[in-house]
């Protein structure tokens, strides 16, 4: 957790910040529903198996981006996670 402390009367820029965290903040939502939506395209498809299972079903090239895409939604919640997490402290 990150706290963000402002010390003096002057809240223009704390509502900066807050709306720059809110900014980045959407994007990562819009970015990790476009990858759900390609990770739901690809699991209706072939169904919710592991990576061993559609080895030899599916194209190389296929399983390797949905393996990436899953790997870019774990990085982005994390990020997401962070932002959501900031505490906004006026003093």
């Amino acid at each position: 957790m990150v706290k963000i402390v402002s010390e003096n009367s002057e809240i223009w820029t704390m509502q900066k910040i807050r709306s720059l965290v809110d900014m980045e903040a959407t994007v990562l939502k819009k970015q990790l529903s476009n990858i759900q939506e390609k990770l739901a395209a690809f699991e209706k498809q072939y169904g919710k198996k592991s990576t061993e299972e559609l080895y030899g079903q599916v194209d190389d090239m296929e399983l390797l981006e949905w393996e990436g895409e899953i790997e870019t939604k774990e990085r982005l919640q994390k990020k997401l996670t962070a932002l959501e997490q900031i505490i906004f402290q006026y003093e």
